[in-house]
């Protein structure tokens, strides 16, 4: 299983500012010395050892993620403004894909603002298919695309074979993987899924409010949740944020720490930021976090954030 992350902000798309641009080439140009401008390598070395925040923006795309099964079967999570991305770099690939499985969280816009730009749709050689555990899935994904939200329709310009499906309680099958869902605390309902292929498995949780119920044990939380190998967690906020924001439908990066030692989890990926937080603020919550997963357990946590353009292989 191959996974990448195409978009990882919260609630609106987040690009840097001309101030924020600024800011980071004196921050780069104060750091710089004579001998670090001498030859390309000591430009390189240089670069390299710049703190994370200005070498390496976190991107200011909503949520979107791919993931690749061992067969080549094309998944895709949310389509947030990062499907555009994926769109771009789809054009720039060898092998053509032909047929895409689209699964939705929920349909904030911040979650499907970008599936009127993804080029594959208008694609007559192209089969998509949805999917949703509610019965109103095509609805709602159509009414986002038509006058005066948006100047065209799904069912007149976008020449791909589409096809809706509402999910089951049982597990769907797709290739070698068993994908499940769950649903979670979040305004309006919000959908966590779980991919598992060759014994290995991937939980993308954004959009959610953490609470009690999701710690307790029991077959359901168990199932989901336990010795997953890599999670993708909403943790929008600080505990401060989360407390004063209560019913938002968003957690807290140290939340997210408790949840992830709570199910012992591998590898913890901190997802849907703030879009108000520069890459340095958020840095400073990693920093924060990856501190308080070391101070309250022994068990190792690996915890990263969600960059735009992160990739990985279970």
């Amino acid at each position: 299983m191959w996974v990448k992350l195409w978009g990882s902000r919260g609630s609106h798309p987040r690009p840097l500012t001309t101030d924020e641009f600024r800011g980071r080439i004196s921050s780069v140009l104060q750091r710089a010395r004579p001998p670090d401008l001498e030859s390309p390598e000591s430009r390189e070395r240089f670069m390299a050892e710049l703190p994370a925040w200005l070498f390496r923006p976190l991107g200011g795309n909503t949520a979107c993620i791919e993931v690749r099964l061992a067969d080549g079967t094309a998944l895709v999570f949310d389509a947030g403004s990062g499907i555009i991305e994926l769109s771009n770099d789809l054009k720039r690939r060898t092998a053509r894909t032909r047929r895409f499985h689209l699964f939705f969280t929920h349909f904030h816009y911040d979650h499907i603002q970008g599936l009127p730009f993804f080029a594959p749709a208008y694609d007559p050689r192209v089969r998509l298919e949805f999917y949703h555990p509610k019965e109103d899935l095509e609805d709602n994904v159509k009414q986002h695309m038509q006058p005066p939200y948006f100047p065209i329709t799904m069912d007149q310009h976008m020449g791909s074979s589409m096809r809706f499906h509402r999910l089951k309680p049982q597990p769907l099958k797709l290739g070698s993987a068993e994908i499940t869902w769950r649903k979670m605390q979040h305004p309006g309902d919000s959908f966590a899924y779980k991919i598992t292929e060759n014994g290995r498995s991937l939980v993308y949780a954004t959009d959610c409010e953490l609470s009690p119920q999701d710690f307790e044990r029991g077959p359901e939380n168990e199932n989901f949740f336990a010795d997953a190998d890599i999670l993708i967690l909403d943790a929008q906020y600080t505990l401060n944020e989360a407390i004063e924001k209560h019913d938002w439908g968003h957690s807290s990066f140290s939340l997210g720490v408790d949840f992830a030692l709570s199910w012992k989890i591998g590898m913890l990926y901190l997802f849907h930021h703030e879009p108000q937080y520069s890459d340095k603020q958020l840095y400073q919550n990693l920093t924060a976090a990856r501190y308080y997963a070391e101070t309250i357990s022994n068990d190792t946590l690996e915890v990263h954030l969600a960059e735009e353009g992160t990739e990985f292989t279970l």
